[in-house]
């Protein structure tokens, strides 16, 4: 069996810094009198998982501690599914410098856990629905949390659609009205995106599939379709544009995502996977003699 990618090598360690900086700058901002009641004693923490799900997040857990002087040694591998109650990371470091860490690293590991577990449950049922398109997140991110919430997205197995408004050109409803119409759209967008950014178009009716298509659409969007009005919409704009892509989106969620895949959809794009996702619930406990490993038995939950 192939070894997984190594995603974290997608992430610039100066911006990985950057963030771990700023939500810790967040949460502490002037003094922490809880670390001057511990002090500097050296001290082991054990990450644990408390609640089922994919396990994501590795490279920003691990730069919030570095930013305050910890070590972790994982003890899972990212991407694994994790049961509860298990053992995931071990955090060496001064008490103060652990306690300082401890809830921004488990806030972060918890939601993008959560955000990995919804698109590996979401590709799970596509893929058995014998579908091989792409399930996508939305731009519905978190405000300042956008770059852990799309990789999480990668670790779960879906893809992460547009990264920011210079990352694809998407002509939505909005755009369509504000320029006068499909064509005048498409056009003006060409006219500055160039060659190097395709121009997806959201479209409302078979219609307006049409006109995006015979405009040069590079992405057809068939957006709020039902199910039984999605597949014979784009079997004809396939049928028309057989390059063009085909990407349904609207009301697709994990459990209802194989009503909404099919021979002629080559995307499912799903808002709820970022939006809607329920974390996985971890803990950080603080070991009495970080030389031994207690059984999980002794943890005060």
């Amino acid at each position: 069996m192939a070894s997984q990618p190594n995603l974290s090598h997608l992430l610039p360690a100066a911006r990985l810094r950057q963030l771990a900086c700023d939500w810790l700058r967040e949460d502490a901002p002037a003094f922490d009198y809880g670390g001057y009641a511990v002090g500097d004693r050296q001290e082991c923490a054990v990450l644990l998982c408390k609640s089922p799900g994919v396990l994501a997040g590795f490279p920003f857990f691990e730069a919030i501690f570095a930013e305050v002087g910890c070590s972790v040694e994982w003890l899972q591998s990212e991407g694994a599914w994790a049961e509860p109650i298990s053992r995931v990371a071990e955090v060496r470091g001064p008490a103060k410098d652990i306690l300082l860490g401890e809830r921004v690293a488990l806030n972060c590991i918890g939601r993008c856990s959560g955000i990995a577990t919804s698109a590996a449950k979401a590709c799970q049922a596509a893929r058995e629905s014998g579908w091989h398109g792409e399930v996508a997140g939305t731009r519905k991110t978190t405000p300042g949390f956008r770059l852990p919430e799309k990789y999480a997205l990668l670790v779960g197995g879906a893809s992460c659609h547009r990264y920011d408004l210079g990352s694809l050109i998407m002509l939505k409803d909005n755009h369509v009205w504000a320029s006068g119409g499909i064509t005048q759209a498409i056009r003006s967008a060409r006219r500055v995106g160039g060659f190097a950014l395709k121009v997806e178009v959201e479209c409302r009716s078979l219609e307006e599939a049409l006109e995006a298509g015979e405009c040069g659409a590079d992405i057809i969007m068939l957006d709020n379709f039902a199910p039984q009005d999605l597949h014979p919409t784009a079997s004809t704009v396939k049928a028309s544009f057989p390059r063009a892509t085909v990407e349904a989106s609207g009301g697709i969620t994990e459990d209802n995502v194989a009503q909404f895949v099919g021979p002629n959809i080559d995307v499912v794009s799903l808002g709820c996977l970022t939006q809607s996702a329920r974390a996985v619930d971890f803990s950080l406990k603080i070991c009495r003699d970080p030389a031994s490993k207690p059984p999980l038995r002794n943890f005060v939950f």
